[in-house]
């Protein structure tokens, strides 16, 4: 298995209702759990997004500019799946955004497509109106389907990020390179951002491994013991 489309139609075959991604904001008490199908649903309808309303293209690239969230791991899947380069550049093909960076992304609404995120519970779209040419994911990615099929799908040979195609982004020393002692099946317990290269393997080990990965934003020193107890996690990064 050598890109993200086999790699996650193995795990739906393996066990699909298994609990896949965990997510906790200690700010706000949120807490979201995706299952296998759940999650798969979710790339389905980001993928649709950024084909069908935002008229990306295999072999462009997208820049993910959210904190640590479960829309990250979606995105990136999503990217994945048409064959997107998930880049680090201030000059991307298109971007997804949280709040946060508005101020900076949404002037270049103009120029290439803007998408925000409002990291409010379930998605849902943002409370106040957003600057012209920013598309509301929390809008647009209700009306997708939960099925999607890329007419022109990557390779392993495509480029997943900057540095790496999807092949050796999914080979066994890069999707352990974590430096946690995840075993397969395990939870992995981490307050990393998966879209940013430094975090982006505490998302791809534990799919990989047919595993898990329960991810903290705003993490409560205090209360990491228990919630590593209480969602059984096996370890941390």
């Amino acid at each position: 298995m050598s890109t993200f489309a086999e790699v996650l139609a193995a795990q739906l075959r393996r066990d699909p209702g298994r609990p896949l991604l965990t997510f906790y904001d200690h700010a706000t008490d949120e807490r979201v759990e995706l299952s296998v199908t759940t999650y798969a649903n979710w790339v389905a309808k980001a993928s649709g997004l950024l084909t069908d309303v935002v008229d990306l293209e295999r072999g462009m690239s997208l820049r993910i500019d959210l904190p640590p969230h479960w829309l990250s791991p979606v995105f990136l899947g999503a990217a994945w799946t048409v064959g997107l380069r998930v880049t680090t550049s201030d000059d991307p093909d298109a971007v997804v955004c949280g709040p946060e960076g508005l101020d900076r992304w949404a002037p270049r609404a103009a120029t290439i497509p803007v998408l925000a995120c409002s990291l409010r519970p379930l998605g849902v779209r943002f409370a106040e109106p957003l600057p012209a040419g920013v598309l509301d994911v929390g809008v647009e990615i209700w009306s997708q389907p939960d099925g999607f099929t890329a007419w022109d799908p990557p390779t392993d040979d495509d480029l997943a990020t900057d540095d790496l195609t999807q092949a050796r982004l999914w080979s066994n020393d890069l999707t352990a390179a974590v430096g946690s002692s995840l075993t397969d099946g395990g939870r992995l317990l981490s307050v990393a951002d998966p879209a940013s290269p430094p975090g982006m393997a505490t998302f791809t080990e534990p799919l990989g491994r047919g595993g898990s990965l329960v991810l903290v934003r705003n993490p409560d020193p205090a209360r990491l013991d228990g919630v590593y107890d209480a969602e059984r996690a096996t370890a941390r990064a």
